[in-house]
Formats: C-alpha cells, sequence, structure tokens
C-alpha cells in the first residue's frame, strides 16, 4: 500500500518498503561509469549535480543538492535524505538536522550515528545517505507547509539547504 502526498511542488511517499537504497544506487548510477565525466574536472556545480539526476531536489545549497522524503514503516516514520555535491563526512556522532517553516521549527537526530559519505566518478562529488527521526505529527508539519530551510550539523560541518522552491523564487 503506497500513499502518495503533495506539498507544493514535491512529491512525498509514504511506503511500506524501504526504497532509499535503490534510490541511492540510482544516484551511484547516474554518475557511474560514463566515459564522458571528466574526472579532472574541478569545478562542479549543485546546477550540473540536478541536471545529472532525474529527481527533483529537495533543497540546494551552495556546493550541495538534498534529496529527501518522508518513508513510514510499521508506525515508524524517517526523513530520508540524500546529499550530493562537496559534503563529505565519515561519522560515528550522527548529525543534526535542523527545519525551519511556516509556525514551526523542528531539530531532528540522524537514526544512525554511524554514517560516511561515498565518492563518485566526478571529481569532488560525494553522495551522503542520512535517515533521521521523525514523529508522525512533526511529518505531518512538513507535508502540509513547506520548509522554508533546512540546516544540517555534522562533525563541526553546517550546510545551509533552501527549499528548492524558496531557491527558484
Amino acid at each position: 500500500m503506497k500513499q502518495n502526498l503533495e506539498f507544493e511542488s514535491h512529491k512525498v511517499s509514504f511506503a511500506e518498503n524501504n526504497i532509499a537504497m535503490s534510490f541511492i544506487t540510482k544516484l551511484k548510477s547516474a554518475f557511474g561509469n560514463s566515459k564522458s565525466i571528466d574526472k579532472k574536472a574541478t569545478l562542479d556545480t549543485t546546477e550540473a549535480i540536478i541536471q545529472d539526476i532525474e529527481h527533483d531536489p529537495f533543497a540546494i545549497s551552495e556546493e550541495n543538492v538534498l534529496y529527501a522524503g518522508l518513508n513510514e514503516l510499521g508506525g515508524y516514520y524517517s526523513f530520508q535524505t540524500v546529499i550530493v555535491g562537496t559534503f563529505k563526512v565519515k561519522t560515528k556522532k550522527g548529525g543534526q538536522l535542523k527545519v525551519t517553516g511556516k509556525n514551526y521549527n523542528l531539530e531532528l537526530n540522524s537514526e544512525s550515528v554511524e554514517f560516511e559519505s561515498d565518492p563518485t566518478d566526478i571529481k569532488g562529488r560525494s553522495i551522503t545517505k542520512i535517515d533521521f527521526q521523525i514523529e508522525e505529527n512533526d511529518a505531518t508539519k512538513i507535508t502540509q507547509h513547506q520548509p522554508n530551510q533546512l540546516v544540517l550539523n555534522c562533525k563541526k560541518q553546517e550546510i545551509v539547504f533552501n527549499t528548492a522552491i524558496a531557491a527558484n523564487e
């Protein structure tokens, strides 16, 4: 059973099965074994990342693109994120995501304290998958009111993302 919820131009899926790994596999294959990619290229942009990936971005920073969605499995909710760009981390202390929207502020902790970025074939670009714990009522806030800003803190790094809709206005 799969339900789709719309908030502005983003589609959020609540699925019984965890599809995050297939999403990461698709992201990696977008950069995969392409001979046309110049591994010596040093200038990577958020526009290039968005063009390389077939999914719509959830939020954008200066050097990173965040893809996100909500997942529900057995009454347990998570906010799944995939960050593509210059963000590179290996941690055993987890991360935090502050989500700011109209009339709400959420502080989410990563589900796992251990995670690390995976390199891509494009120089300077990594893929980092982080799932965050979220309560059902907080998930509803995100689906009903598009966040304006997300701030990721992890291992002394801070990335400020503006939602894709706000970034395009």
